[in-house]
């Protein structure tokens, strides 16, 4: 798909991955509407784009429709949605003190990330099956794009909820994809390893440190510009449809 022209959603990009992912496809000339729950940030990151910034509570069926609602108002039915919107909280299954992991915390990660991901790519894919197909012929209506991690399949100590929660990201990507197909719409899924985003940088040093030595080639952490131009190639592949496309410069996570 070409991006020049198209509407597009990306969540969670008032900070980090998806504030990156907005300035690179605002580059290629796609109208871009970021949505965050940090209103204030949202609104800041658009006017460095010429965008929409639009509040917006992933995990609620409500939100999502009315951010949704303004951002066609604002730029025309979007074609491109990106997923970027998650938190991170540790804890193991047992902690140290002997108590189970708080099921609260464990049920916000999930809603968040997981259930957050579906919401916003459900909607977004229903408005998109409805459009008709662009110049082509490959039949295309519209790309989603979620973000999962290395730690889908790589959970470190103490990341059971996170990690939980991006494994269900990418698994929800080929029977997305096949689900979608019918209708011209391709489902894609990024798992980044260690990138430079604001929870990175507000590590102690000697954690960044010791982060930095499990990296190989390139010797350090990602830049949030690179996730966003993957997200542009995948985009503009029409063959990249039901994949899951690791970031992480070979970096394999171990236990702890």
């Amino acid at each position: 798909m070409q991006i020049k022209g198209q509407a597009a959603i990306v969540t969670g990009a008032a900070s980090g991955l998806g504030q990156a992912t907005a300035h690179v496809l605002a580059e290629a000339g796609a109208r871009v509407t970021i949505l965050d729950v940090n209103e204030d940030g949202a609104r800041a990151a658009a006017r460095a784009i010429d965008g929409l910034g639009v509040a917006c509570d992933v995990t609620s069926a409500e939100s999502v429709s009315d951010a949704l609602r303004q951002a066609e108002a604002a730029h025309g039915p979007a074609r491109i949605c990106v997923n970027c919107a998650g938190i991170v909280a540790g804890g193991r299954v047992v902690g140290k003190d002997g108590a189970p992991h708080d099921l609260a915390v464990f049920s916000r990660v999930i809603a968040i990330n997981l259930i957050g991901t579906f919401n916003v790519m459900s909607q977004a894919a229903a408005a998109m099956v409805g459009l008709g197909d662009l110049d082509g012929d490959d039949h295309e209506r519209g790309v989603i794009i979620n973000t999962a991690s290395i730690a889908a399949t790589e959970g470190q100590v103490g990341q059971v909820a996170y990690a939980a929660s991006k494994g269900g990201v990418a698994s929800l990507t080929l029977p997305a994809a096949r689900d979608l197909a019918r209708s011209g719409v391709r489902v894609a899924c990024i798992a980044p390893g260690l990138f430079l985003t604001p929870m990175m940088e507000g590590l102690p040093q000697d954690v960044y440190d010791a982060l930095i030595k499990k990296t190989l080639h390139p010797h350090r952490m990602g830049r949030p510009e690179e996730f966003g131009r993957m997200v542009r190639a995948l985009i503009e592949t029409p063959m990249m449809n039901g994949s899951i496309t690791r970031l992480d410069g070979a970096l394999r996570l171990e236990p702890r």
